[in-house]
């Protein structure tokens, strides 16, 4: 597993991250509210941290802070919003912002899927030298791009269904 993580460090990443992405799902398209969805959730925000902070740690692709270390940020930003609504409580629709923030940080987790899938492509996508090239960026923007095109199609369709059901 080693040659596929770099270190101690990537395969608690990769560990992690694929349990995100199981938890991430399971709280997408389970029923909301029960006990069992709120441990779920809970067990998906412990992997995120973890995936974030990790993901601090792991410099390999560019050999410094880089563009993915900046979408961790976003992540990090995305589940404390998502989170906040929750222990706030302090507008009606107080769960319709915790949905909405929540379901973002997981397609955000998709997404990063598919700018890691393509990073690990490094005949296509890295230089002589190991640096990304053009049609990396290529690569994972297209792919990222049609994981939040799918998440904006499903968020359009269940949004007004999480308003009604949990809104004003």
């Amino acid at each position: 597993m080693g040659n596929i993580t770099g270190n101690f460090i990537g395969q608690i990443h990769l560990l992690a991250s694929i349990a995100a992405l199981v938890t991430g799902f399971y709280v997408l398209v389970s029923a909301k509210g029960t006990k069992r969805h709120k441990k779920i959730g809970y067990a998906y925000i412990l992997f995120m941290v973890v995936v974030n902070l990790t993901a601090f740690m792991i410099y390999r692709l560019f050999g410094k802070f880089g563009i993915f270390h900046w979408f961790a940020v976003v992540s990090i930003l995305t589940m404390i919003a998502g989170l906040f609504p929750l222990f706030v409580k302090n507008t009606k629709d107080y769960l319709v912002y915790h949905f909405n923030f929540m379901y973002w940080s997981v397609i955000g987790l998709y997404c990063a899927l598919m700018a890691e899938t393509f990073s690990r492509l490094p005949e296509i996508v890295l230089t002589d030298t190991g640096q990304p090239n053009i049609v990396f960026y290529k690569f994972v923007g297209i792919g990222t791009a049609v994981v939040m095109a799918i998440g904006i199609a499903f968020y359009i369709k269940y949004r007004p269904i999480w308003q009604k059901r949990y809104g004003d």
